[in-house]
């Protein structure tokens, strides 16, 4: 069979196998995707392989596809989660690796181990392979009269990866079970939070009493901006029916105006320009009408509201922005993200030209745009493989093709657009790509480690290494997620993605990602992840370097 062939129907078989493993639960817990790896070590124990070129490009495309889709997907929410917990969660983070290190050169001293088996057992048990390249580079530029075998570097690395997999989901359910977490409650409470932070938005009708502002620009009332504060619709005195109103809309004694915004902002406004009012101006009859536009044009995309002047341009006044499943007010400052909803007030044919402005174009949130993702996966490549010099670290440091799609997944997704390139994906097709990536990395990581596994776990010095390595996985994981849970209060689903994301592990953030129907561990994963990379890179060339 030719080797493309063959590599594609055992990877196939391999994927079949460990999913249907994955999705066996017992007491309501599985593997979910990670069983694909264990499917892998299977096949491979059996005989099963496939060409190594081949494995390498799958193994390695899988996983950028895997952690670009996250960061696309999250990117908007690490800003957020790094003003309300990045210090503390990326705290976490290096707290658990400053203890594998601890525990590792403890080992090191114990076990007699080569400076190079160390550094192997330290980036298996912590399953980061750039680390490993990083330590590999450190070990060959020494030579092996100071570091010792090469090899060893490699073998520690394959014991303990397939443990530190295992540990890692141990170590999460270990904690679940310690402090008889519900996933189910904590990812409500998480939704419930998420909720809290953005204050309800509510309309009121106000009557005008303020002499002062006779004959005022609405827009130009102070207060506007600190209050968030919109107008949508107005009766003037004396008419019956209520038509649209803008930013540009003049407003006199004794006309009744509906003002949308925060709680808090109609509270502070309303006493400035009168008294609130009976009034319902959503049923009084006029030409004023609302509809919901879904923010598709590239055009309108990272320009302020302020700058779009919607208000002056096409006499519509967006009320409400609804983003992610949140509802947002809409203030002069705000920026349209691509796949918004914006809830717009207008006549007719306003509304009409507004909308076309905008795109309502729902065959567009539907589509996957591809060249943008190809772009983008270029150049988290490329910043993958820059090299840049941390003071007092003698070699250079690079992401890799983890850490650099990553950071470049992110970054794309706050920048949102550069031109007609959109950087967007639908949901679904998102998460079948980024279900297709770890599917892809863990079916070639399993059968790269199932020819040679089992004869090293069953080896003397194997079942010192796999012992030793989940000694590395679990006690780091185990002190600082019960520390954060009683210290910090922190998320049982947050914690979990802390894990994944201190481990650098996308088995891991598979698995807490099925806990439960929530983002929190991809979030905390992508929020610690850049830093966790870099340190573990540094600990494990510093291992080989310092202890030759």
């Amino acid at each position: 069979m030719p080797p493309i062939t063959l590599a594609i129907l055992v990877i196939a078989l391999v994927a079949l196998t460990g999913l249907l493993l994955g999705s066996v639960r017992v007491r309501g817990i599985g593997l979910g995707p990670a069983g694909v790896l264990f499917a892998g070590i299977l096949f491979g124990h059996f005989g099963a392989s496939i060409d190594p070129e081949i494995a390498h490009f799958a193994k390695e495309f899988g996983l950028i596809l895997f952690v670009f889709t996250i960061g696309l997907q999250l990117g908007p929410g690490i800003v957020q989660l790094w003003k309300q917990q990045g210090l503390l969660l990326n705290g976490l983070a290096l707290l658990i690796v400053l203890q594998g290190l601890l525990l590792v050169i403890g080992f090191l001293y114990l076990l007699d181990l080569p400076a190079v088996t160390a550094a192997g057992l330290f980036s298996g048990a912590t399953t980061n392979t750039p680390s490993l390249g990083a330590a590999e580079q450190t070990a060959t530029a020494l030579g092996s009269e100071r570091v010792g075998p090469l090899e060893n570097l490699a073998s520690a690395y394959a014991v303990a990866y397939p443990g530190a997999i295992v540990g890692i989901i141990v170590s999460m359910l270990l904690i679940r079970r310690l402090f008889a977490v519900n996933v189910q409650q904590e990812a409500e409470s998480l939704r419930a939070s998420e909720v809290n932070h953005h204050e309800k938005i509510e309309r009121m009708s106000v009557q005008v009493d303020n002499a002062n502002l006779d004959g005022s620009v609405f827009g130009q009332i102070p207060g506007i901006e600190e209050t968030a504060v919109r107008i949508s619709r107005i009766k003037r005195s004396g008419e019956q029916d209520v038509h649209a109103a803008t930013e540009e809309t003049l407003i006199h004694s004794g006309d009744v105006i509906q003002i949308v915004g925060p709680q808090s902002g109609l509270r502070r406004f309303a006493p400035l320009i009168g008294r609130k009012s009976d009034w319902d101006l959503m049923t009084t009859s006029g030409d004023a009408e609302f509809r919901r536009v879904f923010v598709t044009d590239p055009r309108v995309l990272n320009h302020t509201l302020r700058e779009l002047s919607l208000d002056k341009y096409f006499n519509t006044s967006v009320t409400r922005i609804y983003r992610a499943g949140l509802e947002m007010t809409a203030s002069g400052s705000s920026k349209f993200h691509y796949g918004d909803v914006a809830h717009i007030v207008g006549d007719r044919n306003s509304l009409d030209r507004a909308t076309a402005f905008l795109g309502n174009s729902g065959k567009s949130l539907k589509e996957t745009p591809f060249s943008p993702l190809f772009l983008g996966i270029a150049a988290g490549v490329l910043l993958g493989e820059i090299p840049f010099s941390i003071p007092g670290v003698p070699f250079p440091i690079k992401l890799g093709l983890a850490g650099g799609p990553l950071i470049a997944a992110i970054v794309l997704s706050l920048v949102g657009n550069i031109g007609k390139f959109v950087w967007y994906i639908p949901y679904s097709a998102n998460l079948a790509l980024r279900e297709l990536g770890i599917i892809l990395f863990l079916a070639c990581a399993g059968l790269g480690a199932g020819s040679t596994y089992f004869a090293a776990v069953t080896s003397l010095d194997g079942l010192k290494w796999m012992i030793a390595g989940l000694v590395v996985t679990m006690v780091p994981l185990l002190t600082t997620a019960a520390l954060a849970r009683l210290v910090w209060k922190q998320n049982y689903l947050t914690i979990c993605g802390v894990i994944a994301g201190s481990m650098t592990d996308p088995p891991a953030l598979a698995f807490a990602n099925s806990l439960a129907e929530s983002q929190a561990p991809a979030t905390s994963y992508a929020a610690v992840y850049p830093l966790t990379m870099i340190l573990r890179i540094i600990a494990a060339q510093a291992i080989v370097f310092l202890f030759s």
